[in-house]
C-alpha cells in the first residue's frame, strides 16, 4: 500500500505551527515523513511570500528540492483557486518540468484542459474524484487510459456517511472498467474513517496536515511525521495496531 503525505495544502502556520511553507521546510519535513513510512508526496508550492503559486519557477524549485532531499516521487496541486484564469493556468502547467505528477480535481472548471497540459508536459495525472458526479465525468472524459491514478477523495462528509458514499463512487468507476490504481483519502473529521476504509479495500491512501490536524484519537497532532506514523499503525478494521 502506497502511503502519500499531503504536507501543507492551503494552510498557514496560524492553522498549525508545523505546517511547512518554504522549500527548505518542505524538504526537511519530507525527509522525516519518508523515515516514518511515506513513499510519495503531495505539495502546494509557495513563493517567497508564502503564497500558493503555479508558476513553473516556483513549482519546479520546490519539487526538485523536496525530491532531492527525500528520494521519492513528488506531486503538486493544480488548484483552480490559485489561478482562476483558465488559459493562464493551462499555460503555467504546461511549462512545468519537475513534478512527477499533479492532482486535477474533476469538479473544477477546466479539468480536461489541465489534464491535457499535464500530458503535453510529460507529467503524471492524479484524477481527483470527490463525488459520484465526478466519477461519472471521469468515465466520459476519454483520459482514463492516461492516468497515473485516481484519487477518491470525498469532502464535506461525516465519518458515518463515508463508507456508503465512497462505495457509490467505486461502483461507478468499477462499472466503467477503469483500471488505473486508486488512492483513497478523506479530510477533516472523516480523515481516519476514510483511511481505514482504504486499508480495508487494499487501496493506496494519504494523510497529512492538508487533510487533518488531529490524530485518530482526536488530539492535536505534532505534525506530518506524527500523522504518517499513525496511518502506518492502522489495520483494516480501522483500529490502531503495529506496522
Amino acid at each position: 500500500m502506497l502511503l502519500q503525505a499531503a504536507l501543507n495544502g492551503g494552510l498557514t502556520k496560524d492553522d498549525h505551527p508545523a505546517v511547512p511553507i518554504s522549500p527548505e521546510e518542505l524538504a526537511e519535513d519530507a525527509v522525516a515523513c519518508v523515515q516514518a513510512g511515506a513513499r510519495a508526496f503531495h505539495l502546494h508550492p509557495r513563493d517567497a511570500q508564502g503564497r500558493e503559486r503555479l508558476d513553473a519557477d516556483v513549482v519546479d524549485e520546490v519539487v526538485i528540492k523536496v525530491r532531492e532531499a527525500c528520494g521519492v516521487p513528488v506531486g503538486v496541486t493544480t488548484g483552480a483557486w490559485i489561478e482562476p484564469d483558465l488559459p493562464r493556468r493551462v499555460g503555467l502547467v504546461r511549462a512545468w518540468q519537475a513534478p512527477d505528477y499533479a492532482t486535477v480535481n474533476l469538479s473544477e472548471p477546466g479539468a480536461a484542459q489541465i489534464m491535457k497540459a499535464l500530458t503535453d508536459a510529460g507529467i503524471g495525472i492524479e484524477a481527483g474524484v470527490r463525488t459520484v458526479a465526478d466519477a461519472e465525468l471521469l468515465t466520459r472524459s476519454g483520459v482514463a487510459g492516461n492516468l497515473l491514478r485516481i484519487c477518491v477523495a470525498p469532502t464535506s462528509i461525516t465519518p458515518a456517511e463515508a463508507v456508503a458514499f465512497i462505495e457509490e463512487i467505486h461502483t461507478v468507476l468499477n462499472g466503467a472498467g477503469l483500471t488505473a490504481p486508486r488512492l483513497q483519502h478523506g479530510e477533516g473529521e472523516a480523515t481516519w474513517a476514510v483511511l481505514a476504509d482504504a486499508v480495508r479495500r487494499g487501496l493506496d491512501t494519504r494523510v497529512g496536515l492538508e487533510d487533518t490536524l488531529h490524530e485518530p484519537g482526536g488530539e492535536l497532532t505534532t505534525g506530518n511525521e506524527g500523522l504518517i506514523r499513525a496511518a502506518r499503525r492502522y489495520r483494516a478494521d480501522g483500529s490502531e495496531g503495529h506496522p
